[in-house]
């Protein structure tokens, strides 16, 4: 196997320690500094020389694993398929490597051949806290005070805020960020429901049910997290009926992808009130456009999608990439297996 993104040498170590049989190559020069904790693209000025070039490709292309993208890159996956006829298995750095491994262009032909994981629940924790957030900054009106704040202004009359404890939070996917999101809102009395793809009973979801039926939750909302991945069915889900579905002053959060959003509808729903606040981490287009109305909204929090990094990241990445590669070499089933046909 091949570490083909910036890792800490220790952290390779740990990688070695799985299994004497695994032969683990890492050539820490071939590979981009890191500019912050799990900067797995590294430092974009960073440049190889032709040699040096050379030896990273030799070195993924001979590998049968790989631990990140080449070069964190569609391009570099799509390279490393096309090149490498050992390839049996790429272990992505995100959680929603599906959409990599879309652009990357391959046909299903080649995607066949091997296996893509993401790091999906690694992020799970900091994206439910960063969500958190987002409900408490609607609920407690920071974005009121920090404009007050600004203008040293103190109110005449003092503004009352909501109460999170008895209040019902909606979560659009209830998958591993969901249900971290869920149980930290429950921690602060929250009675929550939300939406799954098959839909079964989850302890401490008071309600589950598909996409079909949101808008019967969202009536019941809150706040609103959206936590759903970027596929066909989900494009701008949340769109004016759903917004109009909501209550009046209903909090939205969403740590999921912004293309699960149609951002023109949510304008409007913060315009007219039926939205509150929102907290985004994620945008149909990113960078987000400088032209972006969302920019100025004064109850509208931008977030560069950064709220799934930590310091802990390559750590809790290694792992979860240890406990996969024990699978592999027992031959059994890989978890979160990119989706070829739907990408997520």
């Amino acid at each position: 196997m091949a570490i083909a993104v910036p890792l800490e040498a220790e952290l390779v170590d740990r990688i070695r320690a799985v299994d004497p049989s695994v032969t683990v190559l890492y050539e820490p020069d071939l590979l981009p500094p890191e500019r912050y904790p799990a900067d797995h693209a590294g430092d974009p000025a960073f440049q190889r020389s032709p040699e040096q070039e050379e030896r990273y490709w030799a070195m993924v292309n001979q590998a049968q694993v790989l631990y990140g993208m080449p070069n964190e890159s569609p391009a570099g996956l799509a390279r490393v398929a096309r090149e490498n006829p050992h390839l049996q298995w790429v272990h992505a750095m995100a959680a929603g490597a599906g959409g990599a491994v879309k652009a990357s262009g391959l046909d299903q032909e080649t995607l066949q051949k091997f296996k893509v994981t993401t790091s999906a629940g690694v992020h799970a924790l900091p994206l439910a806290e960063f969500a958190t957030m987002g409900i408490l900054n609607g609920f407690k009106r920071t974005a009121e005070l920090v404009r007050d704040q600004g203008a040293k202004l103190w109110p005449d009359l003092r503004t009352p805020t909501r109460l999170v404890s008895g209040s019902t939070l909606v979560v659009a996917g209830l998958g591993e960020i969901g249900m971290e999101t869920a149980r930290l809102a429950r921690a602060l009395g929250m009675k929550v429901s939300g939406t799954k793809r098959t839909v079964e009973p989850l302890e401490g979801i008071a309600e589950v049910a598909t996409n079909d039926s949101l808008p019967a939750l969202l009536a019941t909302a809150d706040a609103v997290v959206n936590t759903l991945p970027g596929t066909p069915y989900t494009e701008k889900l949340f769109d004016r009926g759903m917004f109009a579905a909501m209550k009046p002053g209903t909090v939205f959060v969403n740590v999921g992808r912004g293309t699960v959003v149609d951002e023109e509808a949510l304008l409007e729903a913060l315009d007219n009130g039926q939205v509150s606040y929102a907290c985004l981490d994620v945008f149909a287009v990113e960078p987000l456009p400088q032209d972006s109305p969302l920019w100025s909204h004064p109850n509208v929090l931008v977030s560069p999608h950064t709220s799934a990094l930590s310091a802990a990241e390559n750590r809790l990445i290694t792992e979860r990439f240890r406990g996969n590669l024990r699978l592999f070499l027992e031959g059994a089933e890989l978890p979160h297996l990119v989706d070829t046909v739907h990408f997520y």
